[in-house]
């Protein structure tokens, strides 16, 4: 049927409109279109061009060199070795399993090893872990060439620390190990480098202390990668900042001595520099190599420090604690003194005891030793002019006195768990252990019995405080970064200075006068003669009836019973330039077991190397030039372009 014209321009109209329509439509998507991909590949181009490289560059941390550990004349102390070592990232390993097991049959990976691995890669994506150390050139050779079948497997070139000094400054220096969760717990840092697996940081000594500062900061790396994980080339490289160097003030030379000197014996020992407080030595016996714990230490090994009943990891210079015995009575006297409780010259009585309280407490001379004063009872070490003196001053004015001759003070030397020693008055005493001051415990502190506890590093500086009347404080750190830290000279303490010459003279009489309980190890050469004090402290309880049998000796007694040894010096008398102290574990008398030790090590300082036998006492000199023959030192050299100023 053949339409009217009517009806088709209507149609046609229709249709028009239709198109218009979906005209404006199609123009309305391909306009947004474009704007999006003009916001994409103009607006948000550094956007989308990230995620992008994302795909095929990675970035890596680069861990700085740690800062370098030297002696005082420059000689390593604490350096980095190279070291070839694997690392995966778990992101672009695929199947770790299985790339650790291809990886395994090139290099060898211990099943403990291979089990650490994946428990560090569960817990880190994109973080390298170190999966294998210490390898071979011809190990990394076979991983480079086998590279396409280990995504996510990289070889490179690290560095480890090394202690070359090994054993001589294990307690000093320290050593290092891999970050630890206990460590994260801890340490108060955001540092990026502390979530690397196995990134080492300091443990214990001067490591552990300066761990900042030694540390650095990272850097970082960015790396292309093809499909399959294969690094293809270095983008770019942003070095870190290596850790400071530090300079410390202990000479290497008298710290092997010290340290071969007290081989066979559980001792301390310390030599501190009385013009600027500079530890010159500061050592313990039996030691350890510190190289174990870089390397990763053996169970067998590890047992054998931890259950030695010598406590070879134990820092005894400044973490032990022991009743310091007569090498406190300086601070009883002077306490006395700068309080006007006695004359100098006035004489007590010691008969061998004294009653306090209806408690008897015994002088170590039985038979005592008749009318005695200052001088002479610190010559001749007598216990019951003590008795009588702390009666008259009081423990607050012992305690004071202690303190301020660096007893019961924590001193700030960058080692581990430094000891605070204790100076006991009757506050502590009401506030510790809820009871009254007793003046039998005031008769005790007076002879270093008691509460009474000192380190080697405290009676060190309280003898280098008694020499000089200065507050000497210990300086560890020399230097950082070629830096000059402050002196530890001290400024005056205040004393009188009429009272410390009484009891440096009396001292300079211990180890000079024949009747003088330090006079078998003098110094016989003039210019060096030795101003000394020795100790011994009891770890046991004599009971009267022991008394009234007779006291055993030490040499019959189970090691672990034995009295502790002390003493203290310093030297040259007249113009002072070192003090020592040594404290020998259960060693019996002081003046048999530390006496010798410490007038030795003070030779070695004062000699700065082997001194002659014409400076020992006639009786020492044989054994002595056997020490010489026998001694095992180590060769230690100067690097030739250290300065030594």
């Amino acid at each position: 049927m053949r339409r009217a014209p009517k009806d088709t321009a209507e149609s046609a109209r229709k249709i028009s409109r239709r198109a218009l329509v979906l005209g404006a439509a199609q123009v309305g998507v391909v306009g947004a279109l474009g704007l999006r991909m003009r916001s994409m590949q103009i607006e948000q181009a550094d956007q989308y061009r990230l995620l992008a490289d994302e795909n095929r560059i990675n970035i890596h941390l680069l861990p700085p060199p740690r800062g370098l550990i030297f002696d005082i004349n420059g000689i390593p102390l604490a350096g980095n070795e190279q070291n070839y070592r694997i690392v995966m990232v778990r992101e672009d390993a695929g199947d770790v399993e299985n790339v650790l097991a291809r990886l395994s049959r090139l290099v060898p990976l211990p099943p403990e090893a291979i089990e650490n691995a994946l428990v560090e890669l569960r817990r880190s994506a994109f973080v390298p872990v170190t999966i294998a150390d210490r390898l071979t050139w011809d190990d990394i050779t076979r991983v480079t060439v086998n590279a396409p079948a280990l995504p996510g497997v990289i070889a490179e070139v690290g560095l480890s620390r090394l202690y070359p000094m090994q054993s001589d400054m294990a307690h000093v220096v320290g050593y290092v190990g891999p970050v630890s969760d206990y460590d994260l717990g801890r340490i108060d840092d955001n540092d990026p480098l502390l979530r690397i697996p196995r990134f080492q940081i300091g443990k214990t000594g001067v490591e552990n202390k300066m761990e900042r500062a030694l540390r650095g900061s990272a850097g970082s790396r960015r790396i292309e990668v093809n499909a399959v994980g294969r690094v293809m080339r270095e983008l770019d490289r942003q070095e870190g900042v290596p850790g400071a160097d530090l300079q410390l003030s202990v000479d290497a030379r008298l710290q092997n001595y010290l340290q071969v000197r007290m081989q066979g014996e559980s001792a301390s020992a310390v030599v501190i520099d009385l013009e600027n407080g500079d530890l010159r030595a500061i050592g313990s016996a039996p030691t350890f190599d510190p190289n174990l714990f870089v390397r990763g230490i053996s169970v067998a090994d590890w047992r054998g420090l931890n259950e030695d009943k010598y406590l070879p990891l134990s820092a005894k210079a400044v973490q032990g604690a022991y009743p310091p015995g007569s090498t406190f009575k300086m601070v009883t006297a002077l306490a006395a003194l700068e309080n006007g409780d006695v004359d100098p010259e006035e004489t007590v009585y010691c008969g061998g005891h004294t009653d306090v309280s209806d408690v008897r407490f015994h002088c170590w001379k039985r038979s005592g030793h008749g009318n005695i004063n200052l001088h002479e009872s610190l010559k001749q070490s007598c216990d019951v002019y003590y008795y009588d003196l702390a009666q008259r001053v009081g423990i607050d004015k012992i305690a004071e006195m202690a303190r301020k001759l660096g007893i019961g003070i924590k001193h700030d030397v960058p080692l581990s768990a430094v000891s605070s020693g204790l100076a006991p008055d009757k506050a502590w005493k009401a506030e510790v252990r809820g009871e009254d001051w007793r003046i039998g415990d005031t008769v005790n502190a007076s002879i270093g019995q008691g509460y009474v506890l000192a380190s080697p590093l405290q009676l060190a500086i309280m003898t280098a405080r008694i020499a000089t009347g200065r507050s000497v404080t210990p300086r560890l750190v020399r230097a950082i970064d070629g830096v000059e830290q402050p002196s530890g000279a001290g400024e005056p303490l205040g004393l009188n200075e009429n009272y410390l010459r009484r009891v440096r003279q009396s001292m300079y009489a211990v180890t000079n006068h024949n009747r003088g309980t330090g006079f078998g190890s003098r110094i016989v050469e003039d210019a060096f003669r030795m101003a000394g004090k020795t100790g011994t402290s009891q770890v046991r309880r004599i009971t009267a009836e022991e008394r009234a049998r007779g006291v055993t000796r030490n040499e019959d007694l189970p090691w672990e019973r034995r009295d502790h040894a002390l003493f203290v010096s310093f030297a040259p008398f007249e113009n002072p330039k070192y003090a020592v102290a040594v404290v020998v574990e259960h060693g019996g008398g002081g003046s048999v077991a530390a006496a010798p030790i410490a007038r030795d090590i003070m030779l070695q300082a004062l000699y700065d190397g082997t001194p002659p036998l014409s400076a020992y006492p006639s009786s020492a000199r044989g054994r002595i030039a056997e020490q010489h023959r026998t001694f095992q030192l180590r060769d230690i050299v100067l690097p030739p372009s250290t300065d030594r100023a």
